[in-house]
């Protein structure tokens, strides 16, 4: 990918991850078996997460991030597919061919 493309995942990427409104969003069985006001506190966890370093996104797309809510250590991941959702995405910077997903678990489950 160019830097320009790379840029432009980043940008969607994070208008979907701090909005929820530009994809689809899945919650693991362990995160959905936990308390509601705790699920709550991942949610906005995961939207405002902020901590993007070389270590945690090497390819600078923000597409992954780790937070620990009570107790709880989490990671999310946002994946990019085509329309039907049937296979990876040809082009992750262009959203008129790209569903993104972003998947919420707990790290135990990963």
């Amino acid at each position: 990918m160019t830097t320009s493309e790379t840029d432009r995942v980043r940008q969607l990427n994070d208008v979907f991850r701090t909005t929820w409104l530009t994809g689809t969003v899945l919650m693991t069985s362990g995160i959905r078996s936990l308390a509601e006001a705790t699920q709550s506190r991942i949610a906005e966890a995961v939207r405002s997460f902020a901590a993007f370093t070389p270590n945690n996104d090497p390819h600078c797309e923000h597409d992954f991030g780790s937070v620990t809510v009570d107790g709880c250590k989490v990671f999310w991941k946002i994946d990019y597919y085509d329309l039907k959702m049937e296979y990876s995405s040809e082009d992750p910077a262009n959203p008129l061919v790209t569903k993104r997903v972003l998947t919420i678990m707990l790290a135990e489950e990963y």
